[in-house]
């Protein structure tokens, strides 16, 4: 194997698949990239047996043939190379090492036999014959989707099911959608829009927290289209030159619609601005254990205070719409900054029943999108 690439392009593709690599594994292949050069182009592979990624990128291939090599240390010997640089690699197979060099630099890396690095599965070959559903979604729809919902995927590893995206179809008014939740049990997400054509047959699945986070970052920027193709046990991504495929998460989803309220009463609007910089500037001194801060409302006016034993009080006043009996909530402001994070729009509508049932959050800019934030206690 011999072939010579730029080192921009190199170190863009070693920083879309080696981030998948868990830095501690039992299993040495996997610390590994797969690097296979063939027909002007190099294909770079990285798995952690539940995820797998590989992306395409344009090489000068002199000898075609595949190896692999340390992922971190060789993304971390090319990020360290002068840009512009072109980098040559090639495996001696008389020792099984990899030569890297680019200018003065020379490198010799010990490898893995490329056998023994673990088959792509017939997702990620673009084998479809099984597959459940296959539809394809704009670049821009599937991170929203993703956006507006990760920051309430549960890190609770006992209530597993609860790890992850719940994707899924509904119908609502006769139209058929695509419908993204996450939930940690203290706060809600749901997000939806039209379902894509082909969708409508996909199971309900739940794409796990790390493909999540991978499938995120790896889709910033695309503007282009997304080919999904799911089966009831893996869901594979497909765009530009990237594939990620990966395991979902082998659970049931729980009923979340029960938890959003239906016969929530009092209705009031803020201006979600002013809201996040007064949750922020108050919660300065609340408790790093409870994060708590209390919201009292009145007629068209909000109070958001905290008190804080070892540090003190503080308290800033709102003018909102709201002309319901006063009522007294208490909430997580960390969570209470993560909804309001994800509103689009000038207001946040708030839906309460009393203090001590959820509140259901809606964005002005965004009819979609919904939130359910459960209340605390606050002394």
């Amino acid at each position: 194997m011999k072939f010579t690439i730029e080192r921009t392009v190199l170190l863009r593709s070693l920083g879309h698949v080696q981030s998948i690599v868990e830095r501690r594994t039992t299993i040495p292949i996997l610390s590994n990239v797969l690097l296979q050069a063939r027909d002007g182009k190099l294909d770079l592979t990285a798995t952690d047996l539940d995820i797998a990624v590989r992306e395409s990128a344009e090489a000068n291939v002199t000898q075609a043939g595949a190896t692999t090599a340390p992922a971190h240390t060789l993304h971390d010997i090319v990020r360290k190379l002068p840009e512009g640089a072109q980098v040559e690699i090639s495996l001696d197979a008389d020792n099984g090492r990899l030569l890297l060099k680019a200018g003065r630099s020379e490198f010799h890396l010990s490898c893995l036999p490329a056998a023994d690095f673990p088959a792509m599965d017939a997702e990620s070959t673009g084998k479809t014959a099984d597959a459940a559903s296959q539809f394809v979604i704009a670049a821009a729809d599937l991170k929203r989707l993703i956006d507006k919902t990760r920051f309430a995927i549960s890190t609770e590893e006992t209530r597993y099911y609860l790890n992850g995206i719940y994707l899924h179809v509904v119908k609502t008014g006769g139209v058929t959608m695509l419908r993204a939740v996450a939930t940690d049990g203290h706060r809600l997400a749901r997000v939806e829009l039209p379902a894509p054509s082909g969708a409508d047959a996909m199971p309900g699945i739940i794409l796990p927290r790390k493909a999540v986070l991978e499938l995120h970052k790896l889709i910033d920027g695309v503007t282009g289209d997304v080919a999904v193709n799911v089966t009831p046990a893996k869901i594979r991504f497909a765009f530009d030159h990237v594939t990620l495929s990966t395991k979902l998460i082998d659970g049931t989803f729980p009923d979340y619609t029960r938890v959003i309220p239906t016969t929530n009463d009092k209705l009031m609007e803020v201006n979600n601005l002013l809201l996040r910089q007064a949750v922020d500037r108050v919660s300065t001194i609340s408790s790093e254990k409870s994060r708590a801060v209390k919201v009292n409302l009145g007629k068209n006016q909000m109070t958001v205070s905290v008190k804080n034993p070892d540090q003190g009080s503080a308290s800033e006043e709102l003018a909102v719409s709201y002309t319901a009996t006063p009522i007294e909530v208490g909430f997580n402001a960390r969570y209470l900054l993560d909804v309001a994070a994800q509103i689009d729009g000038d207001n946040a509508i708030f839906e309460f029943f009393d203090a001590h049932s959820p509140a259901l959050i809606r964005d002005s800019g965004d009819a979609s999108a919904q939130y359910v934030l459960m209340p605390m206690r606050v002394a």
